[in-house]
């Protein structure tokens, strides 16, 4: 595509170089520019985009964009430069013309909320497929196509950069897929990356307190969050929440909400409970439903209704639907059970706020012993530490505090910090090593007994200052067992 047709409509000046300079590709990475490619320059945390200008040229950059004015080291190379207002917004807008606004051909549902995103996506998926549709979902625990885990070269982000989406996007189509799930982090529509990306509905589940310090603050953390309204067409609300609550105020035509009050649109009542299954009555002002889901707790209830509702809203029936929420699978380290041959009860969660804790806990039988791993991640969101420890001491029996991601913390401060939320009578042992506290707790739990290990879920490494060390929860619990056996046998 020439430069000339990629800036038709965007507000920009270009100077040196040529308008018909051809654009093969976009890239804010200097390091990761490839020849053709337009570097755009980015404002960094800690650094301008300017200084590497030179390195993005010396790989064959076509053309500079900036929305500062800097000194043009390149006119001898006869270089466009080109500048523009806001160059996130042009990094998306870049991204997808240059592939072709692949979301326009597909329906997208967007799923933004402190906590759910990855489950609530991966149900949205689950009922598209159970309804004979091929759907892809983006997100934190990486990129599906119904159903099977795709190999990519990304970065693993909750919300992938808008010049990594586009292409994906642009895969989908050729591939087939006629429906796509996106979850959209705080930062990543903060970011813009996905200001061009045609949504068709976006889902509002919640929100707490979490990465208020990567915003500055919660009235920040609240209007990145609310971006997902102005991008979507349709919106689905959990009326339960203030907040989600609050964003269907501004344009009701296009909101519907779900949640156990009576006042919501999709008022959802509990029928019964029992191990493993709830059946819940859902009620419209014109219908009512009765289903079951293979979950307990109001937390997984409400997930699965914010996944059926924006299936609703694409078109599909409530009865249509219905049927297939008894087939619903919780994604990987989501509550992920752990089988063992000791009858112990152990499950993985990715659990990292005082919200989802407590939800992943009150889903446990209070009659069990419950022993609980976990601590926070470091450099962020100090806060809500007391507020875990609160929860955890109020739900789990034993406590075996360790390390989350500490990062450049000193994992013992991070951990007083939570102890200061436990109540005085609560009992707790602390192992720094995060293998040895899981084993810890393993080793101390007896038939029956349930062992949550919370905070990392999916992950598959552990950062320590500036490295990540390769560490899986679900494979240190596995070794435990297998070593277990394996004394045993002996």
């Amino acid at each position: 595509m020439q430069l000339a047709e990629l800036l038709k409509d965007w507000p920009c000046s270009v100077t040196g170089g040529s308008i018909r300079t051809i654009i093969t590709g976009v890239e804010d990475y200097a390091q990761a520019v490839k020849p053709g490619d337009i570097f755009i320059v980015r404002k960094g945390k800690k650094t301008s985009g300017n200084r590497f200008v030179k390195e993005a040229l010396a790989r064959g950059a076509a053309a500079v964009v900036s929305e500062e004015s800097i000194a043009i080291p390149f006119n001898d190379q006869n270089i466009p430069f080109v500048w523009v207002p806001n160059t996130a917004l042009f990094l998306s807008y870049a991204s997808a013309k240059l592939a072709a606004f692949p979301a326009e051909a597909l329906s997208v549902i967007a799923i933004t909320g402190t906590n759910g995103k990855t489950t609530v996506s991966h149900f949205v998926s689950q009922l598209l497929q159970a309804v004979h549709k091929n759907v892809a979902v983006i997100g934190t625990v990486g990129f599906f196509i119904n159903g099977q885990k795709q190999q990519t070269e990304y970065e693993q982000l909750t919300t992938l950069q808008a010049k990594e989406l586009h292409p994906i996007l642009k895969q989908c189509v050729r591939q087939g897929v006629t429906h796509v799930v996106l979850e959209a982090s705080s930062m990543g529509l903060q970011q813009h990356r996905l200001d061009h990306c045609d949504i068709d509905c976006g889902v509002f589940l919640n929100l707490s307190e979490d990465h208020l310090e990567d915003h500055g603050g919660l009235e920040a953390y609240k209007r990145a969050k609310k971006r997902l309204a102005d991008l979507s067409k349709k919106l689905v609300l959990n009326g339960d929440d203030n907040f989600c609550r609050s964003v269907g105020i501004y344009d009701k035509k296009k909101s519907c909400s779900f949640g156990f009050d009576n006042h919501n649109d999709l008022h959802i009542q509990i029928v019964s409970e029992s191990v493993g299954k709830t059946v819940i009555c859902l009620q419209t002002t014109a219908s009512e439903h009765i289903m079951a889901i293979p979950f307990v707790g109001k937390y997984h209830v409400q997930n699965a209704v914010a996944a059926l509702m924006a299936v609703w809203r694409l078109g599909f029936s409530i009865d249509e639907l219905a049927e297939h929420m008894w087939a619903l699978k919780l994604p990987e380290g989501r509550l992920e059970r752990i089988d063992n041959p000791l009858g112990i009860d152990v499950y993985v969660d990715y659990a990292h706020t005082a919200e989802a804790l407590q939800a992943v806990l009150q889903t446990f039988d209070s009659k069990k012993t419950i022993y609980l791993v976990f601590s926070c991640g470091g450099n962020r969101d100090k806060a809500k530490r007391f507020a875990m420890g609160a929860v955890a001491s109020k739900y789990a029996d034993v406590i075996f505090l360790t390390t989350d991601n500490p990062r450049d913390e000193d994992p013992i401060v991070i951990n007083e910090s939570i102890i200061a939320g436990f109540s005085e009578q609560q009992y707790y042992e602390i192992f720094l090593d995060r293998k040895v506290a899981i084993h810890q707790a393993l080793a101390k739990a007896q038939k029956g007994d349930i062992v949550l290990v919370a905070g990392k879920g999916h992950e598959q490494t552990q950062q320590i200052k500036n490295q990540k060390f390769p560490f899986s929860d679900q494979q240190c619990i596995k070794d435990y067992f297998l070593e277990v056996k394996t004394d045993g046998a002996e």
